[in-house]
């Protein structure tokens, strides 16, 4: 699923162009979604959008790419993720859109900010029906990425930045996004634009991730190379682990109980909730204390070498990092297991439990939701609708 890259192959985006005409329905769009309606009056600077604000942008984009012959020779499944994309890629904007300190208007931030609510979208039930996680992160990850091609060469490691983006998304989709995102536009830079997206699919295709993830020689050798700024993905690295952490990732109600019980029963857990309770301190409350004790088991166990699962939300990248670089410190290997459910059921779930979470740090949680990745650990796993 996510570890292959491979979008899914049945859903289709409302309202996505199909043959023989291509037609765009963009009234239908407007009407249907508040988030597509949400962009227009947020401004963009001038010399590198003449053609307006962000909704006349992202018009143009879906327009530039339902156009290109590379996208109408695509499967129905992998047009409607890229349509959906090229819809969403700029959502993050209005939240990101500032006057800069030399006057010009700045989105700094924008496409991490347009992952988050591109899955908040996709999940919540409002507006569409709740999309799969194996399409909802594949767009998710395109909007993330999308601005990668045009200003991959600025990255202090270019060779790392495109093949972190192959373990989420096939680049030659992302290719196609960018190029649409250009030819969206008004500037008198799009044709260094243009020769910028062909340099990046040279260099993905020199670094032999262009349609495919990068390979690596085994799962360590990948964890291992992502987790140094100066590594050769080449560099088969020696596994010297000796025992293995089980960290969860999922919002509260996923299932992270049931799975430890029914998957690794005789696992030792570290639970942030069950500490809470033995301490008597609240979800509300200062949670340093729950820390502390949890961490202190963990190193109890982990200067054993003793097998054992962490079980709390751990839903940003950068708690699980620190969590892993814990582990790892100690010669553990990590398996990182992410289960997901859609918005609407997770609130039905909360209702129906002993230790009701209010909705509204459920909602708080899953806008910060951040999806593991295959960079993360030496295995991930991905569990939907458990």
């Amino acid at each position: 699923m996510l570890a292959n890259t491979q979008p899914a192959d049945t859903w289709i985006f409302p309202f996505t162009p199909q043959p023989p005409d291509w037609k765009l329905d963009w009234n239908s769009l407007a009407e249907s979604f508040s988030w597509l309606r949400d962009l227009a009056g947020t401004p963009q600077e001038p010399e590198y959008h003449g053609e307006g604000d962000v909704f006349i942008h992202t018009r143009m984009v879906a327009e530039a790419m339902i156009a290109l012959p590379s996208w109408r020779s695509l499967p129905a499944s992998e047009r409607s993720l890229l349509f959906a994309s090229a819809l969403l890629h700029d959502v993050g904007k209005p939240a990101m859109t500032h006057l800069a300190a030399d006057g010009r208007i700045s989105s700094r931030g924008h496409a991490r900010k347009g992952e988050l609510l591109t899955r908040r979208i996709l999940c919540d039930g409002q507006e569409l029906p709740p999309v799969a996680l194996q399409a909802r992160e594949y767009i998710a990850r395109l909007v993330r990425f999308h601005g990668l091609p045009l200003r991959f060469l600025d990255s202090p490691n270019p060779q790392r930045s495109v093949i972190e983006a192959s373990q989420s998304v096939r680049l030659s989709h992302l290719t196609l996004l960018a190029e649409a995102d250009v030819r969206g536009r008004i500037c008198a830079d799009q044709g260094e634009l243009l020769t910028r997206i062909e340099l990046f699919n040279a260099f993905c295709q020199e670094q032999e991730c262009y349609d495919a993830p990068r390979q690596f020689a085994t799962s360590h050798s990948r964890f291992t190379y992502f987790q140094k700024e100066q590594s050769d993905p080449s560099y088969i690295a020696y596994d010297e682990t000796q025992f293995e952490v089980v960290l969860m990732s999922g919002l509260p109600g996923s299932g992270k109980d049931t799975w430890l019980k029914t998957n690794v029963p005789k696992l030792p857990v570290v639970s942030l909730d069950g500490l809470r309770r033995e301490l008597h301190i609240a979800p509300t409350d200062d949670q340093g204390r729950v820390i502390q004790a949890a961490r202190e088991r963990a190193r109890i166990m982990l200067r054993q070498k003793m097998a054992f699962a962490w079980n709390a939300t751990n839903i940003t990248r950068q708690l699980r990092q620190q969590l892993i670089d814990l582990f790892v410190s100690y010669g553990a290997r990590v398996r990182l297991v992410y289960l997901d459910v859609s918005l609407p059921q997770l609130l039905e779930r909360n209702r129906a439990r002993h230790t009701y979470v209010p909705e509204a740090v459920l909602q708080r949680l899953l806008n910060k939701l951040e999806v593991p990745d295959l960079t993360e650990a030496q295995q991930v796993e991905w569990i939907e609708n458990m």
